[in-house]
Order: C-alpha cells, then sequence, then structure tokens
C-alpha cells in the first residue's frame, strides 16, 4: 500500500470521526473535531492511501506557544497496521513541531504502545504525572 502524507493536510470531520471509531473502538465527540484543530493544535499529519485517497492515519499536534509540542491522538486504521504508518506519522508531526521552533516533544501512551514511540519513533522515556478529571 502507497500513503501520501500531509502536514494540515486537508480533512472532513465524518472521515476523521470514522477513522477515531475504528482505530479506537469509539466515537469520542463526534463533529466538529476539524474546527477544534484549526484552531487549537500547531498542526496535524494525515495519512492517505495513494489509490483512493482513503484516510489511513492521523496525528494531532498540540502545542503550548513556545518550546513544547505533544502528539495527541495517533491513529492508523487497523487494516493499515503494521506498515510504517504510524512511525511515519510521528517523524512528520516532530518535523512540523521543529519547524515550528519547539524544541521538545512530548507523548503519553498506554504501555502496549511503548515499543512504537520508544523503540520505532525514539523518544526517550520520562516520568510523568496524570491526574484523572
Amino acid at each position: 500500500m502507497t500513503i501520501d502524507y500531509a502536514w494540515r493536510g486537508p480533512l472532513t470531520d465524518p472521515e476523521l470521526d470514522a477513522l477515531h471509531a475504528e482505530g479506537f473502538g469509539h466515537a469520542d465527540r463526534p463533529g466538529g473535531r476539524l474546527l477544534r484543530l484549526e484552531r487549537h493544535s500547531l498542526g496535524w499529519v494525515t495519512a492517505r492511501r495513494t489509490t483512493d485517497t482513503a484516510l489511513v492515519g492521523f496525528v494531532n499536534l498540540a502545542w503550548d506557544g513556545g518550546a513544547h509540542a505533544f502528539l495527541l491522538d495517533t491513529v492508523v486504521a487497523p487494516h493499515a497496521r503494521r506498515q510504517g504508518i504510524a512511525t511515519r506519522l510521528v517523524a512528520e508531526a516532530a518535523d512540523g513541531a521543529r519547524a515550528a521552533g519547539c524544541t521538545w516533544l512530548h507523548v503519553d501512551f498506554e504501555p502496549h504502545l511503548r515499543t512504537l514511540y520508544l523503540d520505532a519513533c525514539g523518544l526517550k522515556p520520562t516520568e510523568a504525572g496524570l491526574l484523572a478529571l
């Protein structure tokens, strides 16, 4: 499968909602996602199948307006996993953060994603805190 990656690639709410539902097993706040991205994100990266432009991957890059960028909602459609798409999404997001002058890229992840983020993407483990609100 050939994939095209795009920084701030065009999106629609329905396709992003569908990818989130498929990739995460549920729809999270359907609708309005694109407006939130445009208002609050440094950028995002899309991964689309070249043959039919279907959205198969996505990552959001939030930031603090300065040195820190944050990976959010990295998702690849189940049928497209294990092909390096998530790794490339993270690399493209890191390039976007670097180009914006960020010096740190953060990500929180569940234990089963440790190999992706630490081994494949080269992030380093750190201690962090979390408060469920």
